[in-house]
């Protein structure tokens, strides 16, 4: 069974709605059945990736939010965040363009490593107050991971996957996608935000026993048929 999500590096939902599939997956028979693909999505493209900015500068800058109730809404994720598992350390975050960290999550994919690499990046960024449009903080990730430096390096400074970053973007746009994180269910059944635990685990259940899981034999007794050998009665 294939998931397919949509997340964006700078998005604390996406670090929340994670945490809360895995732990969900986790409790599941057919958990090493399923296959995750993560998408790339990014809620700003417009930032600039020379600088940064704090989150509470970032909000009321970009989005025009008073800085107190900037604060408020970030106590509340901070909250929904040690719900799940996560210290959030917003006091570090550092708000960049993260066309770069999408492009390294792609080579991740390459290597089988994609879900590693969404976890190191959340980690950098929310919780190690790193910056991750900062090739040199990019490459360090990817040597973490085992991958090579110069086909990070060269990765995360020339365009060569900016294609792959580019269609995920586009196709999202094309299914109505406007916000992350975003979950497609083997291609049936989608959820959208930072589901809590229990809602990800019936989703997964539902589709797993809809698209995956073999027929059940309501009829009983074997009744007459055939079979490539001939037929019975």
């Amino acid at each position: 069974m294939k998931i397919e999500i949509w997340s964006d590096v700078m998005c604390p939902f996406c670090y929340i709605g994670k945490n809360n599939f895995e732990q969900a997956l986790s409790q599941l028979p057919f958990k090493d059945k399923v296959e995750i693909e993560w998408k790339s999505f990014q809620l700003d493209p417009t930032l600039d990736p020379q600088k940064t900015q704090d989150t509470i500068q970032y909000f009321r800058e970009k989005k025009g939010v008073p800085e107190g109730q900037a604060s408020q809404m970030l106590g509340q994720v901070t909250q929904m965040g040690k719900d799940a598992g996560i210290d959030f350390n917003f006091g570090k975050t550092l708000i960049t363009n993260t066309f770069s960290a999408h492009k390294l999550l792609h080579l991740a994919k390459k290597h089988n490593k994609s879900n590693e690499m969404e976890e190191a990046l959340f980690i950098a960024h929310f919780i190690d107050g790193k910056n991750v449009g900062d090739m040199e903080v990019l490459v360090s990730l990817a040597e973490g991971l085992g991958i090579d430096t110069k086909e990070a390096r060269e990765a995360v400074t020339t365009d060569q996957l900016d294609y792959e970053v580019n269609q995920d973007i586009q196709e999202a746009r094309n299914n109505g996608v406007s916000g992350v994180p975003f979950f497609v269910l083997n291609g049936k059944y989608a959820l959208s935000g930072a589901q809590p635990v229990e809602v990800f685990e019936n989703a997964l259940q539902q589709t797993y026993k809809e698209t995956v899981s073999p027929f059940k034999d309501l009829s009983g007794d074997s009744g007459a048929s055939c079979d490539a050998d001939g037929c019975s009665i």
